[in-house]
């Protein structure tokens, strides 16, 4: 399986932006799609994430509200759009993938698959 990551770059705050993962290769009905983000000087951290079936949807507080995750699974396809960007969300934001998808995870060890990451800048 293969995760190619898109659609970052530079806006000023308040703006918005849409991220693009396109998974690959062999994958599960059942997988779960996750988009984690890595601020300098960070830890990675959770931000979203989505069940490819069914479509349930799960949010770090942080970005609850402003980031609304979606998926097309005829493109194999999962968006994040952003909304109401603020600098606190400059990051490498990457997406994985969950083969399983038994339990949606918000840590990264349980993600199998990983994109190369987007990066985002939000000034102020």
């Amino acid at each position: 399986v293969q995760l190619q990551a898109s659609g970052g770059g530079l806006v000023q705050a308040g703006a918005s932006l849409r991220l693009s993962c396109a998974a690959s290769g062999r994958t599960s009905s059942s997988y779960v799609v996750g988009w984690f983000r890595q601020a300098p000087g960070k830890e990675r951290e959770f931000v979203a994430a989505i069940r490819r079936s069914g479509g349930s949807t799960y949010y770090a507080d942080s970005v609850k509200g402003r980031f609304t995750i979606s998926r097309d699974n005829a493109k194999n396809t999962v968006y994040l759009q952003m909304n109401s960007l603020k600098p606190e969300d400059t990051a490498v934001y990457c997406c994985a993938l969950d083969a399983q998808g038994r339990v949606v995870s918000t840590t990264t060890r349980a993600y199998d698959y990983w994109g190369q990451g987007t990066l985002v800048t939000v000034s102020s």
